[in-house]
């Protein structure tokens, strides 16, 4: 385990405040100058069209009557706790784990906040095409799904030192 905090994965905190406050940043943004399902084309695919999101991703459970907002308040503290102890006990040097780790625990903050704060989450990325609607999205959520993606691919292109450092499989 690293000695230190500077020699661990929590150096790379700096990312969640940046993906936090980007995040928070945006969506006051979007409060303070749209109205509900206020859109503006910016594209031929993309508008910025302000929505809520009383469930999680791809609004799953959005109807289920408000208990969902505890039980995915749960779900951020838990993951943000998780992983920051991971990153503790990882070496500053796994940049794709870390920065993984952290662009899901500023994500999920960016997330948490408006639901405690508001009860839902603003979502405003809406991308289309044609007449078919992909799920509106914030920087919180491209956040965690990038995040995602970079654990994954880690899982399959690194391997381990016993020092902690990666290693291009192969």
């Amino acid at each position: 385990m690293p000695s230190s905090w500077k020699e661990s994965g929590l150096r790379w905190y700096w990312v969640v405040v940046l993906v936090f406050v980007a995040d928070q940043l945006s969506k006051q943004w979007v409060l303070a100058n749209f109205d509900l399902r206020e859109s503006i084309n910016l594209l031929p695919f993309f508008n910025f069209t302000y929505v809520r999101n009383y469930g999680a991703a791809f609004s799953f459970l959005d109807d289920a009557g408000g208990w969902q907002r505890w039980l995915f308040t749960l779900v951020a503290v838990g993951f943000s706790t998780l992983l920051t102890v991971w990153l503790r006990k990882q070496s500053k040097g796994l940049w794709r784990l870390n920065l993984a780790y952290t662009l899901v625990i500023g994500g999920a903050l960016g997330n948490l906040i408006d639901r405690l704060q508001h009860g839902f989450v603003v979502d405003f990325l809406d991308f289309y095409w044609n007449t078919s609607h992909f799920p509106a999205f914030n920087i919180a959520d491209s956040a965690i799904c990038v995040g995602a993606g970079l654990i994954i691919l880690d899982s399959f292109i690194s391997e381990r030192k016993p020092n902690g450092e990666d290693v291009a499989k192969g």
